[in-house]
């Protein structure tokens, strides 16, 4: 058999794209709620478009998302019926803090994630938690500039004490940031960076990262020592850069490229700034500024396992002519001729999956844990809101192979796999509802149109089956 006997097998989410109920139970206005649908979006979530708050002219997918925040149990039941080991959600940070600042939290959201996570353990469903899903209360990026500020470390410490007492026994893998290499390709939704004109954008992006590592540190710090049964991990958006050709400008192309999302994870997994990002950072002019005490606690407080999400591979190239690009996980690339692609544009690549896993653990030698993995796509559903998806099954199944041959042909030790948006829900690239990832369809549309029933797609019963076998068999029959 290729996984161990307790593989964890399950499905993911992020609160600011599935709970909804943004103005309920004491929560505060957070960045990932001003995202709108259409044209502005990637103005705003890359931080070049000031959208502090609502307006008319905008949809604000997010406010309400699936209404999870009043259907969690009817959900999580679903993903129960389904066999789930484990279920990966996010902590809404303005839910527990809802200014960011304040010195006690607030304890309906509190008992609103307790509530969500004993309805996890009534399923034997181990909840995988990421503190921070780009998350951030935009009372923090209107007073303190976000991640630029020193300051949200220690309201982050804050959080941290606080849900790591409040759920020891309840929640033991913890991830601490989403995707924290998003902060270059998206700083406003991944971090709350807003750019005034005229400042220096790579100087802000590289300071606030030191910031986060540092939070991320002190995290996995607090939760040792809250409950030594806690196991914390960082968490990349992965997707291995091949070179264009054998020119070994385009190599050395992809090697950079690598290393620049590589970085995040090489402080959080080994515990230091690595040469090659020092050296970067002096060329670039970038001068990190370092409390007393930050190289140690990124030396002593590395995480116990690497988690990341692989939706495709990626291309570099020196070559000015080759100006076709592939879309992506946000960040575009060079397009791949070999490969075919989603309706989205996002190439598939189930190859890449296993050569990701192989890099990142030649490279860090620590457990791996597939947090995101999936396909994104127009589903349409009969009357009765049933969707016979075998594109979505295929794509599943092919990658679930090369985790598989990962795992017994090359001996990586993996964790665990949840897929991305186990139930649909809002698109974190195009804020779309028509781009859909689930087991469960969500009558819900672009608009915010529908009447938010769920119901099971074909692969429900085809990802039953697959965990059932712990992976054994894939087949769509």
């Amino acid at each position: 058999m290729a996984f161990r006997k307790d593989f964890l097998w399950g499905g993911a989410t992020a609160a600011n794209q599935c709970e909804g109920g943004y103005d309920q139970g004491g929560r505060g206005l957070a960045n990932v709620d001003l995202a709108p649908v259409g044209k502005d979006r990637i103005g705003v979530i890359t931080g070049e478009q000031k959208m502090f708050d609502f307006d008319d002219d905008h949809f604000y997918p997010a406010k309400n998302a699936i209404d999870m925040y009043h259907r969690y149990k009817e959900d999580i039941a679903l993903f129960g019926e389904m066999g789930f080991k484990t279920y990966r959600l996010s902590i809404a940070w303005s839910r527990i803090f809802p200014k960011g600042d304040e010195t006690e939290p607030n304890e309906d959201g509190l008992k609103f994630y307790e509530d969500l996570f004993k309805e996890c353990h009534k399923y034997n469903i181990e909840p995988l938690v990421t503190i921070t899903h780009f998350d951030c209360p935009m009372h923090l990026v209107e007073k303190y500039g976000a991640w630029r500020s020193r300051e949200l470390v220690g309201f982050y410490e804050n959080l941290c004490q606080v849900i790591f007492n409040r759920y020891k026994g309840l929640v033991k893998y913890w991830l601490t940031f989403n995707e924290i290499n998003m902060i270059l390709h998206a700083p406003f939704m991944g971090a709350g960076l807003y750019f005034e004109p005229g400042e220096n954008k790579e100087q802000v992006k590289y300071q606030a990262a030191h910031h986060e590592l540092v939070a991320s540190a002190i995290a996995t710090k607090i939760a040792h020592e809250v409950d030594p049964e806690n196991k914390v991990g960082c968490m990349l958006a992965a997707g291995a850069y091949y070179p264009y050709s054998c020119n070994p400008e385009d190599v050395w192309a992809s090697r950079k490229n690598d290393r620049e999302n590589y970085f995040f994870i090489d402080v959080q997994s080994r515990g230091e700034y690595p040469a090659y990002a020092i050296k970067e950072l002096e060329r670039n002019g970038i001068e990190i500024k370092m409390a007393d005490g930050d190289a140690e606690l990124l030396k002593n407080h590395t995480v116990d396992f690497i988690s990341f999400s692989y939706y495709s591979s990626r291309v570099a190239t020196t070559d000015p002519d080759l100006l076709e690009k592939t879309e992506g996980n946000i960040f575009a690339s060079i397009k791949n001729p070999y490969l075919k692609a989603s309706e989205w544009g996002w190439q598939i690549d189930p190859l890449g999956l296993r050569i990701t896993l192989n890099d990142l653990y030649d490279r860090y030698q620590k457990p791996l844990f597939i947090v995101e993995n999936g396909l994104g796509a127009v589903d349409t559903p009969d009357e009765n809101g049933y969707v016979e998806d075998d594109y979505r099954i295929n794509y599943l199944a092919e990658h679930l192979q090369a985790m598989k041959d990962a795992v017994e042909l090359d001996g990586v030790d993996l964790l665990g796999y949840t897929t991305w948006g186990c139930i649909d829900l809002v698109s974190a690239g195009t804020g779309e509802m028509k781009k859909r990832y689930g087991f469960i369809y969500v009558d819900r549309d672009n608009d915010g149109n529908g009447s938010l029933k769920r119901s099971k797609k074909k692969s429900f019963d085809w990802y039953k089956k697959v965990i059932t076998t712990n992976g054994e068999d894939l087949s769509n029959d």
